[in-house]
């Protein structure tokens, strides 16, 4: 009998590992472990379905985007059940948030508390160390029976006549393994490849292309309190500054700026980073007894593109994506852990009705899709007008005035207002510039004859209130059922939210 050969090892290792992948079978697959991917992956396995997670990274891992909203620390983080946990971390608190802002010299505040939403014990959020956050909601994951398994990045997905049917990933021991699903949820992030598999394709706004260079300081001063836990965001020359107290002492500092000044990021980050707090008095003054951190997680210079886009579709026979995989706005009202929770959260509703039979897909995945551009267009038109730094204060007051005297939700009549609601569309931002300026003309003629004032007192505080009321809130309506309105249909025949918040049914009234 002649010795066993190489070529029969491996074809004995073909067999074993076909067996394997015979057996890797899920309702789910997730890929990408940060908050889109850990959300969709908890609320499907809260419905009995087996999910399969696979993150090319291991926990913890750094990310940016550390400040979150109330709907995100009172909406979905309790239909998680991580809602003690994040209590008891030891976040920093923030009550709102501190801007200098537009043309006028003085920063403005808003607080949560003024919000009649929001108003009492879920007026407020954190801001957040990414590392301890997400793990909190990927460990969450493990502990509702998802299956997570960390270091195994996903070269991409098993298609069978248009359909995605599961991916293709390496183990632990870098194998090639194949793993077969119902549906395939992309969370990958913007840097994420497997999106770039199908049709879909990224489409890039014209108006928000900026970079973004951030770093870390300990020692840095904070905001008198009660705002001391606000993240502070200020408008100069190049762009504007991002100052987010993670800590006492720890401070996340992020500097984005404008397309035409991207060049002066290149070269010395150091350098670069010094020039732009030089031309940034207030972050300059917060700094002045402060020191970089030079070693750790936090202890080197970072550059994003932070380019906002919109994928042209976001699910697919088979396929799903959530989160920066979806879309990205920029981050100046920190919507990103927001969009990447509540994308997640609408997924599973989706994902579940079809995994019941008790909604077909065209229609679980349409309404899904259908409330997340309505979520990521309101914030991307609200800012096309913030953006435009000619304007007071009071212009970005007076709009909001103006929208909460005329409207049951703010923000929704003030993006109509600014730019029409067409919120997949990027072609609509120079119409939405033109409209908020035409709009702020009109505010400055009516005003003319009026005697000045205090436009940063109790009543403008409370508009500002109502206004981000909105933009904090979004997950919280979706959460909350019929009572806060997200129940309900958005158009005749539509879908609306099971009594759990986890899926879809037919609404009897449309």
């Amino acid at each position: 009998m002649r010795p066993p050969r190489a070529a029969d090892h491996d074809a004995g290792r073909a067999t074993k590992e076909k067996t394997v992948n015979a057996q890797e079978r899920y309702d789910v697959i997730v890929v990408g472990g940060g908050p889109a991917g850990s959300t969709v992956s908890t609320l499907v396995a809260k419905r009995g379905h087996r999910v399969l997670l696979l993150e090319k990274e291991t926990f913890p891992r750094y990310q940016i985007g550390e400040s979150l909203l109330p709907a995100t620390v009172h909406g979905i983080a309790h239909i998680l059940g991580v809602d003690e946990r994040l209590r008891e971390a030891g976040f920093t608190v923030k009550h709102g948030g501190t801007f200098k802002w537009g043309s006028n010299p003085e920063p403005w505040t808003f607080d949560f508390a003024v919000s009649r939403r929001m108003a009492g014990p879920t007026s407020y959020a954190y801001q957040v160390e990414r590392m301890k956050f997400d793990q909190i909601l990927l460990d969450n994951a493990r502990e509702n029976g998802v299956e997570v398994r960390e270091n195994t990045p996903v070269a991409g997905v098993l298609l069978e006549e248009g359909r995605v049917t599961g991916v293709r990933y390496r183990n632990g021991a870098g194998r090639a393994v194949e793993a077969r699903a119902r549906y395939v949820v992309d969370a990958s992030g913007n840097t994420g490849r497997i999106h770039g598999e199908s049709a879909e394709r990224r489409e890039y706004s014209p108006f928000f292309r900026n970079l973004a260079l951030f770093t870390y300081f300990e020692g840095g001063a904070r905001l008198p309190e009660p705002n001391a836990g606000n993240i502070l965001c200020v408008a100069f020359e190049h762009g504007w500054f991002w100052y987010i107290p993670l800590s006492e002492t720890l401070t996340s500092v992020g500097a984005v700026v404008h397309q035409d000044a991207a060049a002066l990021v290149q070269g010395d980050p150091e350098e670069a980073m010094r020039g732009f707090i030089e031309a940034c008095p207030i972050v300059r003054d917060n700094l002045a007894d402060a020191k970089r951190v030079t070693d750790g997680p936090y202890g080197r210079f970072r550059v994003r593109k932070d380019w906002s886009y919109c994928t042209t579709r976001f699910w697919g026979p088979g396929k799903v994506l959530v989160g920066d995989a979806a879309c990205f706005v920029d981050p100046v009202f920190s919507s990103g852990v927001h969009l990447a929770t509540y994308g997640g959260l609408l997924a599973a509703r989706s994902l579940n009705s079809c995994l019941a039979g008790t909604v077909d897909e065209e229609s679980a995945f349409a309404e899904f899709e259908t409330r997340y551009r309505r979520e990521y267009g309101r914030f991307y038109e609200f800012l096309v007008g913030f953006y435009d730094m000619h304007h007071s204060a009071d212009s970005y007051f007076w709009q909001a005035r103006k929208v909460s005297n005329t409207a049951t939700t703010d923000l929704e009549s003030f993006v109509e207002l600014v730019g029409g609601v067409s919120s997949d569309e990027f072609a609509d931002a120079a119409m939405a510039r033109q409209r908020f300026s035409a709009a702020s003309a009109e505010m400055t003629r009516a005003a003319a004859g009026e005697e000045a004032g205090d436009h940063f007192g109790a009543a403008s505080g409370a508009v500002v209130g109502r206004l981000m009321e909105e933009g904090a809130a979004l997950q919280a309506r979706a959460l909350a059922g019929a009572e806060a309105g997200e129940g309900r249909p958005l158009r005749p025949g539509g879908l609306a939210a099971s009594a759990d918040g986890l899926a879809w049914v037919r609404d009897e009234r449309s």
